[in-house]
């Protein structure tokens, strides 16, 4: 793997990447503005399974928003994400508070690079895997690296929080 190259593909998550000294590339792709299912289409476009790339979803917990990293594969289990965080439950971030707070748009959310340092689990699953996919922080632009710069760099706790189906 290679480092970004500077240009038009900097995104704050590229930057806490590079500023870390991490190993990642960069894969994009030409994102359909009428796609619904982000990162099932980044997975089509680029050719890779559905359990390889992760989504980046925020939810609300007791106290406050956190960040659940799942693979596109599956759902984000909310027992099980509320439990990995110590909290009796969680329910899904309405959508423009999760812009505001990320300062990254929805269907490019990045776990990487956030306004806000956010509690993170990042699903068990991914550490199955020598490198994973992720949204760079803009639609039409993935990240693969190593789980443990994932988990590293948000200092993420790792859990089984994705359901299939």
């Amino acid at each position: 793997m290679s480092k970004a190259k500077k240009g038009g593909q900097g995104t704050p998550a590229t930057v806490a990447l590079t500023k870390a000294g991490a190993d990642f590339t960069l894969h994009p792709y030409e994102h359909d503005a009428n796609a619904q299912a982000y990162g099932e289409e980044a997975a089509d476009a680029l050719g890779l399974p559905y359990d390889r790339i992760f989504k980046t979803l925020v939810a609300e917990v007791e106290s406050g928003l956190a960040v659940a990293v799942v693979p596109v594969a599956g759902k984000l289990d909310l027992k099980a994400f509320a439990a990995a965080l110590g909290s009796k439950r969680a329910a899904m971030a309405d959508a423009a508070k999760v812009e505001r707070v990320t300062g990254y748009v929805v269907g490019g959310i990045s776990p990487l690079g956030q306004r806000k340092q956010l509690p993170t689990v990042v699903d068990a699953s991914a550490l199955e895997f020598d490198t994973v996919y992720f949204s760079a922080g803009k639609r039409g632009l993935q990240i693969e690296t190593s789980p443990k710069n994932l988990v590293d760099l948000t200092r993420a706790a790792t859990a089984p929080i994705a359901k299939t189906g």
